[in-house]
C-alpha cells in the first residue's frame, strides 16, 4: 500500500531505462500509464547520445482506482477532515484505508455511515464500466476489529445457547456483519444460524441444533 502517485518524472540513460524505473516508482504496467519524453538528451556528432540523461514524465490513465480516490479524497475535504489514504488493489477489489483524527464520524453508528460511503465509491469507481471492481473502505482498521469483535461474540453467545437450551437474537446487523456471525459458526455441532426481518433491522438467530 501507498500514496497515490498520480504521475512521476524519471531520468536514465535511455528512454526505455527511465520508463521502467518510472513504472516501478508507480507500481504500475507500462499499458496502464502515457509516456511523455521530456528531455531526449543532448546528441553529439552523427546524432550519438552524449552523456546527458534523458527524462520523461509517465502517468496514470484515468481509471477505477483514481476514480475512487478521488471521490473519497473530495469527500473527506468537504467534510473538513483531515486525513491520508493508503491503497492496495488487485483484479477484483481496490481497498482504501483512511487514517487520521476525528474519523470516528465516517464510521457510524455500526459502521453505517462507513458502509454508505463504501457503496458511493464503488458507484463511482464503476461508471460507465462493464466490469465491476469492489471497492473497500476502511478507517483505523475498525473493520478487521469488528469483525475480531464478532467473532468472540459469536463464540460466546454459541456457548450461552447450549448451556441454556435457549435462542438468542442479535442485535440488527448489516449483510457483512451477519456473514461473519454465519460463517464463524457453520461448523459449530451444537448449534445454528439463521436471519429474520427485513433490511436494515435484519438480525441472526442463534439456536440449538
Amino acid at each position: 500500500m501507498g500514496e497515490y502517485i498520480e504521475s512521476v518524472e524519471m531520468t536514465g540513460k535511455t528512454v526505455d531505462e527511465a520508463v521502467a524505473k518510472a513504472l516501478e516508482e508507480l507500481g504500475t504496467e507500462k499499458e496502464d500509464v502515457e509516456i511523455e519524453v521530456l528531455d531526449e538528451g543532448n546528441k553529439g556528432l552523427r546524432g550519438i547520445i552524449s552523456g546527458k540523461t534523458v527524462k520523461v514524465r509517465v502517468a496514470r490513465k484515468t481509471g477505477k482506482t483514481k476514480a475512487a480516490l478521488d471521490f473519497v479524497y473530495d469527500v473527506l475535504e468537504k467534510m473538513e477532515i483531515d486525513a491520508e489514504l493508503e491503497y492496495s488493489e488487485d483484479d477484483e477489489s481496490i481497498r482504501i484505508d483512511i487514517e487520521g483524527e476525528n474519523c470516528g464520524i465516517i464510521i457510524g453508528r455500526r459502521g453505517e455511515t462507513l458502509d454508505a460511503f463504501q457503496y458511493l465509491a464503488s458507484l463511482v469507481a464503476n461508471k460507465n464500466s462493464t466490469e465491476y471492481k469492489r471497492v473497500i473502505l476502511d478507517v483505523e482498521e475498525y473493520r478487521e476489529k469488528r469483525e475480531e469483535a464478532l467473532i468472540r461474540l459469536a463464540n460466546k453467545l454459541a456457548e450461552r445457547v447450549v448451556a441454556n437450551k435457549k435462542n438468542i437474537v442479535l442485535e440488527p446487523m448489516n449483510p457483512y456483519e451477519r456473514r461473519i456471525i454465519h460463517s464463524t459458526l457453520q461448523d459449530n455441532g451444537s448449534v445454528r444460524t439463521y436471519s429474520i426481518g427485513d433490511d436494515p433491522n435484519r438480525k441472526v438467530v442463534i439456536s440449538l441444533k
